[in-house]
C-alpha cells in the first residue's frame, strides 16, 4: 500500500513521500497565480482553476484569495461560491455539493497531527533520506445548498447535510444534519430550518 493510499485510507503516512511534496508544490504555485489575476481576467482565472481542481462544475467562483493543499482532492458542485481567502488543506478528499455559500476566511480541514509531540515532531527518515512526520487525515463532505458563514472552520472527518446553515465563526467538530440552522464553538444545531424562514413569510423585509 502506498502512502497516499494510506492518506484516502485515514491511515498513518508519511506527508514527504509519493511525490506529495511536489504535487503540494504545484498546487501552491497555481493558487498564487490564481490570485495575482484580476477579477476581470475571467478566461485565465478558469484556466488556472481548471489545472488546479478539475473536478469543478460550471459557474464555480473563487473570489480569492485561496490556498490548497492538492486542489486535484477537492469536488466543487456547479454554481458553488466562496469568498475572499478560501483555505482548504485537502490531504483527503473534500466534497462541496451544488449551490453551496462559502462566506469569507473559511477553512476546510482533513489533516490530524498526533497529540503526543512525540509522535508528533519532525524526525529523520532513514528509509527516505529526508526529514518528514506522520499524520492522517478525514474526509469532509458538505451538501448541496449550504451555507457557510464567515470565518467558520470545518474540521476533519465532518458531513454538513444538505441546506444547512452554519453561523459565523464557528467551528464544525461533529457532523450537521440537513436542514439545520448551527452555531457556536464547537458548532451546535439549534434548531431545522422550515418553511416558516422563507422570504415570503417576512413581508417586513420588503
Amino acid at each position: 500500500m502506498t502512502e497516499k493510499e494510506k492518506m484516502f485510507l485515514s491511515k498513518i503516512y508519511d506527508p514527504f513521500s509519493d511525490g506529495m511534496p511536489e504535487e503540494r508544490r504545484r498546487a501552491h504555485l497555481l493558487c498564487q497565480r490564481y490570485n495575482a489575476l484580476g477579477e476581470d481576467e475571467t478566461e485565465a482565472r478558469e484556466a488556472i482553476l481548471r489545472e488546479l481542481m478539475p473536478d469543478h462544475g460550471e459557474g464555480v467562483y473563487l473570489q480569492g484569495p485561496i490556498q490548497f493543499d492538492f486542489g486535484t482532492h477537492i469536488k466543487m458542485g456547479k454554481g458553488s461560491y466562496a469568498n475572499f481567502n478560501f483555505t482548504v488543506l485537502d490531504e483527503n478528499k473534500v466534497e462541496i455539493g451544488d449551490n453551496v455559500f462559502i462566506g469569507p476566511n473559511c477553512s476546510i480541514l482533513t489533516p490530524i497531527h498526533p497529540l503526543c509531540f512525540e509522535d508528533r515532531n519532525t524526525f529523520f527518515n532513514e528509509k527516505t533520506g529526508v526529514y518528514t512526520n506522520i499524520e492522517y487525515s478525514k474526509p469532509v463532505k458538505i451538501g448541496d445548498n449550504c451555507w457557510l458563514g464567515g470565518g467558520v472552520t470545518v474540521l476533519p472527518g465532518v458531513t454538513v447535510g444538505e441546506g444547512s446553515v452554519i453561523g459565523a465563526g464557528s467551528v464544525v467538530t461533529k457532523d450537521i444534519p440537513p436542514h439545520s440552522l448551527a452555531y457556536g464553538n464547537p458548532c451546535r444545531v439549534v434548531r431545522k430550518i422550515t418553511e416558516g424562514d422563507r422570504l415570503s413569510n417576512h413581508p417586513e423585509l420588503f
